[in-house]
Parts: C-alpha cells; structure tokens; sequence
C-alpha cells in the first residue's frame, strides 16, 4: 500500500482559509528588516502566507495583518512594492 505524501497547510493571514502552501504566496521579513514576497517559499526569515487574490492582500495590507503576523514595520519602500504586487493580481 502506498503512503501518501504529506502536503504542508498554512493559513491565510487575511481571509483565515487553510491551504495547501503551495496555493499561497509567502511574504517574508529577511533578516536585513526587508519585507518581500517570496515566490520559492524559501527565503530565510519569518513569513506570513496570503491567498493569490487581490481581495486578500488588500485586507491584509488595509488592517495591518502583515506588520501583526511578521512582527515588524513595513517600509513606505516595501509597502509601496507590496501594493503593486497586489495590483498586478487577478481579482
């Protein structure tokens, strides 16, 4: 009998859903104080995971979920490429 590979979950910080990790996108705060959005999934440093939706990263950016769940400030700079990113999603 074959055993089943073991799919890793992660919560969306905005919308609470739980995933596949492979379904989400991983914002990270590297170690230089950097907030960035980490498409392998691998970046050293703390990360928070969001839906590929714009909806998502909207209510994560608009209340603060973001700065909560990587326990730091984002920058005017990362914020600004946070939001761009967002906009450049599919609703």
């Amino acid at each position: 009998m074959a055993k089943k590979k073991h799919v890793p979950q992660r919560t969306c910080i905005a919308c609470r859903q739980v995933k596949s990790k492979r379904e989400l996108v991983r914002v990270v705060r590297t170690p230089q104080r950097r907030v960035v959005v980490d498409p392998t999934g691998k970046a050293a440093g703390r990360g928070a995971y969001l839906c590929n939706t714009r909806q998502c990263w909207q209510t994560a950016l608009q209340r603060g979920a973001l700065t909560r769940a990587l326990k730091t400030e984002i920058s005017e700079e990362d914020l600004a490429a946070l939001q761009a990113y967002a906009a450049a999603l599919v609703e």
